[in-house]
Formats: structure tokens, C-alpha cells, sequence
């Protein structure tokens, strides 16, 4: 490794990733429908009909840093880097404002989401598109700031997908994806049906990417529970991130039907993985042992919480009479903004399960409560409650532990 160490030596990231390839081919994962992880982190579902053919992002990724696509929250795999690039790294001998970086990183597949095709001696980015780990994995930052090892099923919270779409040249009006925010995402403000972008409304309403971990036993595991996880692949993967494949359901009138199907003969072995994805316990120390004990019984009786978010799921969306069909609640009697789930197919909310809360915030679908005592106060005043300070505290404790 004698030339690659003399690489680093002050000709930046571009030079030293190319002279990785004197040593090692880049990953060329090829996702079978038989392998899960490899979908849920490879496989574009054939989405650059989407993401190279209408949005054009290759053009404007060609030309970008690692430095601004990091800002925007995207993440590199450190595990797809050689040692001495690491190094390089950490060491700061890495020219982080060199687009040609950010092309080398594409080549050995380390852009985590991103699938991009670089081709010829000149680093030609031809093709881009996407994977569900784009929105749903993050990295340790053992590296740096963006750059670690993986965190399949953690939600990337600080990704603004709609900055990035809003990058795009085919986009004309970029206000609504501007307005999103870090983390978030308006899955019904749009769809792409194999040919072209069709509005489904005229105005957005952001939602937060949510974990895919800690999904096992569930059920309709969308904020609307308008289906299984399933459902909400195919939905996502047809219509969201512009696989080629087929989705309908009628009670959103809508029908995408594209041959052959690159998605739904993947969703099978792509839910045996998001099932095995646990949920992160809390740190240690990040509680306070003896008031969460107190605050669990806060939890059950005093706040009532146990009411709806039933112990060991924390959820009743599968407590109704029939178990095919989810206990949901409107909006007004959890006292949560309708206009989501207005364009939903149920109109309504399930109960959010309870899983690693002290990883994710802020809360509630729409994320307007920032904290978990935000989210106490919210429902001691929609249920009258009267928790006292310390029952509150007591309880953030509780949740904490979650």
C-alpha cells in the first residue's frame, strides 16, 4: 500500500480513491429478491427512470461536494472505505470541496441511499437513483460528521430530501420542497407513475421519516395505518421513489402499473429484514433509574397512557375486534393536526408505538412537539390529566427508557 500512502500525502480524496482502485474492485452488490439487506441498501427497484431520466439529478450531482452533500444530510458508509482513506479522513488530508470526490465516493458505493453509475476515464456520472436506506439508515459518525459505520432502520433526521429534489432542473416550482425541512417528507403530495409526475395535492404536509426498526408485531405500521409495512413499500417504492413496478389502491384512486415489476417480488424478503431491525436501547446514564420507576407507574395509571400505547408494543392499533382491520383515532380526539390524514386512505391516526425514543426526536407525526415533555404536556392538557411537575418529569424519565 506503499503508493497509496504516498497518495495522501496532499493530492486530496480524488487522487487517493483512485489509487484504491490499483488494489480493489469497487462493491457491485447486484440485490436478489431472496436478500433483504441487500435490497433495503442496494437496490434501486429500477427508480432512475425517476431520478436520472426526469429529475436529472446526475447532472446536478456530478457537480457536487462531499462537503454540501453532507449538509444536506447525506451519509457515507465508512465500511465501503479503504483504511488508508479513513485515515485520510480523520487526518483532515482530505479535500472535502472537490466534486470529483463525490463521484470517486459513488464508485465504491459508499454514498449510503445512493446508487450512481460512473462511467469512463473521465468519472461520466451516466445514471442515479435511490434505496430505502436513503431515508432509513444513518451512520455513527465514528469518522466524522456524516461519515461512519451503518445504522440500518435508524431515521436519517438530518437528510432534507426536499432540498435535494429541489436541485433538480425539471423542477419548476421548488417552494413546497424548500419548506420541508431536514427530515422530513410529504409522501402524498405526488406521485410518479413510470412516465411522468402527477400532483395528488396543491398543497404540502410534511411528515417525519420514521424508524424502521422495532417493527416486528406491530401491524399497519404507517402513521395512518393505511396498510402493513408492505403496503407502505410498495406505495414508496413505486410511486415516491420511482420504482419500476406496480401499486394501486382505490381508496386513494390510485393505479401505477409497470412491467415487468421490479418491486413487489422483493417485498417479501425486504420485510424479513426490516422485521429483524432492532430498536437502539438508551445509553447508559441518559435516565434517571429511580424517577423512571416512578414515572412507569405514572405511565399506567395516573397519565393513562397504558390506555392506548399497550404494553409490550405500546400500541393498540391491533387491539380492535377484528385484528385484519386497525383501531385507529381521529385526529380531534388526540388532538393532532388533521390535514395528513385528511389524504390519507383512513382519515385517521394510529397509536405510535413506543420504541427508542430517546433517539428520534422531535415527535408526533408532524414533529411539533420537540421534546418528550412537550409531548406529556400535549396530552395532560387534550385529556385533562392534572400531572403535577414531578408526575411529568417522572414520566419523561419512563419514556426515555423506551
Amino acid at each position: 500500500m506503499k503508493r497509496m500512502t504516498a497518495a495522501i500525502a496532499g493530492i486530496g480524496m480524488a487522487g487517493i480513491l483512485g489509487s484504491v482502485f490499483a488494489f480493489a474492485d469497487p462493491p457491485s452488490p447486484s440485490p436478489s429478491s431472496g436478500d433483504g439487506k441487500s435490497i433495503f441498501r442496494f437496490d434501486t427497484f429500477g427508480d432512475e427512470q425517476l431520478w436520472t431520466d426526469t429529475l436529472q439529478m446526475q447532472k446536478v450531482i456530478a457537480n457536487i461536494s462531499p462537503r454540501t452533500a453532507l449538509s444536506v444530510g447525506l451519509k457515507v458508509d465508512s465500511d465501503a472505505l479503504p483504511p488508508d482513506v479513513i485515515k485520510a479522513i480523520k487526518a483532515g488530508q482530505v479535500n472535502l470541496d472537490d466534486p470529483g470526490v463525490t463521484l470517486e465516493l459513488l464508485k465504491l458505493n459508499a454514498v449510503i441511499g445512493v446508487v450512481g453509475k460512473v462511467v469512463g476515464p473521465n468519472n461520466h456520472l451516466a445514471t442515479v437513483g435511490i434505496t430505502c436506506a436513503l431515508c432509513h439508515s444513518t451512520v455513527d459518525d465514528s469518522v466524522t460528521t456524516g461519515i461512519g459505520r451503518r445504522l440500518d432502520g435508524w431515521p436519517n433526521r438530518t437528510l432534507n430530501v426536499g432540498a435535494i429534489v429541489a436541485l433538480s432542473p425539471a423542477v419548476v416550482d421548488k417552494t413546497p420542497f424548500q419548506s420541508w425541512g431536514p427530515g422530513r417528507f410529504d409522501a402524498r403530495l405526488q406521485i410518479f407513475n413510470g412516465k411522468r409526475i402527477v400532483p395528488l395535492s396543491s398543497f404540502t404536509v410534511p411528515v417525519l421519516i420514521a424508524p424502521a426498526y422495532g417493527l416486528k408485531g406491530v401491524g399497519f405500521e404507517t402513521y395512518t395505518g393505511d396498510g402493513p409495512i408492505s403496503y407502505w413499500n410498495n406505495y414508496v417504492g413505486v410511486t415516491q421513489m420511482g420504482g419500476h413496478g406496480s401499486f394501486s389502491d382505490p381508496r386513494i384512486n390510485i393505479s401505477v402499473k409497470q412491467t415487468p415489476d421490479l418491486v413487489t417480488p422483493k417485498l417479501p424478503a425486504l420485510l424479513q429484514y426490516q422485521l429483524g431491525l432492532q430498536a437502539p436501547p438508551p445509553p447508559a446514564g441518559s435516565f434517571n433509574q429511580a424517577a423512571a420507576q416512578r414515572g412507569q407507574d405514572v405511565f399506567n395509571n395516573a397519565g393513562g397512557c397504558a390506555r392506548c400505547h399497550k404494553p409490550p408494543l405500546f400500541t393498540d392499533v391491533l387491539s380492535g375486534p377484528d385484528p385484519k382491520v386497525p383501531l385507529l383515532h381521529s385526529p380531534f380526539e388526540v388532538g393532532t393536526d388533521p390535514a395528513y390524514a385528511n389524504r390519507s386512505a383512513t382519515k385517521q391516526y394510529r397509536t405510535t408505538p413506543l420504541r427508542a425514543l430517546w433517539q428520534h426526536p422531535p415527535y408526533f407525526h408532524d414533529g411539533s412537539a420537540p421534546n418528550l415533555l412537550a409531548v406529556v404536556n400535549h396530552y395532560n392538557s387534550q385529556f385533562s390529566l392534572g400531572l403535577n411537575d414531578r408526575q411529568k418529569a417522572d414520566l419523561v424519565e419512563y419514556l426515555k427508557t423506551l
